[in-house]
């Protein structure tokens, strides 16, 4: 087999900034000869990104590395030694502990390391030479001096019209329930002229939407290009959105204590900056955020809604949520449903509490019982898929913009996004991809939306 047959499958496990890291992972290794494929049974690498937010998460990774090593197994038979690599905030929680539980993997890498991918296959094949059978081991989750992004290629390519560019990784806020702050590490900005670069090189890969990512992108703040004052997100996402090519911006994930006046200002007067804010509120319980450390009250977070509503009247919301938080009571979880109520959230992700090993609220005694977390977030869930549902309605027989980004599953049909995220079915020709449009909303089919193209 020669070096640019080589095979990498990667699973992204979570977030959006894990997708992001998995692109930029696939990009790093192209230059030793890899090329990305969707079939784990074609690899010689397999890469579990990992997550480590998710409930069980680590024991859904060893459960796919169990796959992995029968793969690996079986391509014994075809002369192929397939290598195995866990990257991402798992492998920086555990380290050396997946090696010990899986000793067939060959590399582990925090999320702040991966672009010592190379390297680290290099070395890892050098070690397998004497015993093929055998994991190299290696296992490398410093946080570096240097940023990784200054050591990663350029990006090759993209899948469709909306990409992500990472702005921000970290979080200094310490929640209590999060781990976050112990696998990606402090808050830090990338530079912005980096950020301006990457933008330019997704222009002429044919993007036309760009996601900003952070786990705290609020807290992005950067000296501007000419170097004569510091930049905040909205400065960024105003900077942006003079490139005539990208017809949209978004950014994810916010923070309510981050949210400054200029970018609710952003939303008031910047038309490519989408009307569609993911707020995580975590609890509609004052005394329950004060146990998360997440120091705004229920009613900071409704006074920042409307705020936002002042400023974009069309604004929708998306927001976090965690039932079952240690110490929770009925009053505490009523609490919430109030503030859903309130909001009225056109999507949402609600989890039950699970601890986090090393975190401070995994030490808290008053763990609520899983079958009350159970019935709490079977009543959430049924509310908030009650207001999705309401929203997905409210757009029927409303004209919006689409931005269309591939064919269909049926004939003649292409499939585009609403500034909310929703999927928009029209009937139309291909080569509307990649140009945006306005659609009359003709019905709601499930989470989708049907609608039909306005002659302009």
């Amino acid at each position: 087999m020669t070096q640019n047959q080589k095979k990498v499958y990667i699973k992204s496990y979570g977030c959006q900034m894990n997708v992001y890291d998995s692109d930029r992972m696939g990009d790093a290794l192209l230059d030793k000869g890899y090329q990305k494929t969707e079939n784990p049974d074609e690899a010689n690498l397999i890469i579990l990104n990992t997550c480590h937010i998710r409930e069980k998460a680590s024991e859904k990774v060893y459960s796919d590395l169990g796959r992995a090593l029968v793969h690996r197994q079986n391509s014994f038979d075809m002369g192929k030694r397939v290598f195995i690599a866990v990257t991402g905030c798992v492998a920086q929680a555990e380290g050396r502990e997946i090696v010990r539980r899986a000793p067939y993997v060959d590399i582990v890498l925090g999320p702040q390391t991966y672009h010592h991918l190379p390297e680290m296959l290099e070395k890892a094949a050098n070690v397998v030479l004497e015993n093929p059978k055998k994991g190299a081991g290696l296992v490398y989750t410093d946080f570096p001096l240097e940023s990784k992004f200054d050591f990663l290629p350029e990006i090759y390519e993209v899948q469709g019209v909306a990409a992500f560019l990472s702005v921000q990784e970290g979080c200094d806020k310490m929640c209590t329930f999060c781990v976050v702050p112990y696998t990606r590490g402090a808050e830090y900005s990338r530079p912005i002229n980096d950020i301006l670069k990457e933008a330019e090189r997704l222009i002429v890969l044919g993007v036309k939407e760009i996601t900003l990512l952070g786990q705290n992108v609020t807290a992005f703040h950067g000296m501007s290009p000419d170097g004569t004052k510091e930049w905040s997100l909205a400065d960024l996402i105003d900077r942006l959105s003079l490139y005539p090519e990208i017809q949209r911006i978004r950014y994810v994930t916010s923070h309510p204590r981050d949210m400054e006046q200029d970018i609710i200002e952003a939303h008031r007067h910047n038309k490519k900056l989408m009307p569609y804010l993911h707020l995580p509120v975590q609890s509609g319980s004052d005394r329950i955020l004060k146990a998360m450390n997440r120091k705004y009250t229920s009613s900071d977070y409704l006074n920042l809604v409307q705020q936002f509503q002042d400023a974009c009247p069309d604004i929708a919301f998306a927001t976090d949520i965690i039932v079952g938080f240690p110490g929770e009571t009925d009053e505490d979880f009523e609490d919430t449903m109030k503030l859903i109520e309130k909001v009225k959230f056109c999507t949402a992700y609600s989890f039950k509490y699970s601890p986090r090993p090393g975190t401070p609220a995994a030490t808290i005694e008053t763990q609520v019982p899983e079958d009350v977390k159970d019935q709490r977030l079977y009543r959430l869930q049924a509310l908030l898929n009650q207001q999705q549902i309401d929203f997905n309605e409210s757009i029927v027989g409303k004209t919006i913009s689409v931005l269309f980004e591939k064919p269909g599953k049926h004939p003649g049909q292409i499939v585009g996004r609403s500034p909310y995220l929703q999927p928009i079915h029209v009937i139309g020709s291909k080569e509307l991809i990649g140009q945006t449009k306005q659609v009359k909303i003709t019905s709601r089919e499930g989470f989708s939306m049907m609608g039909v193209l306005v002659n302009e």
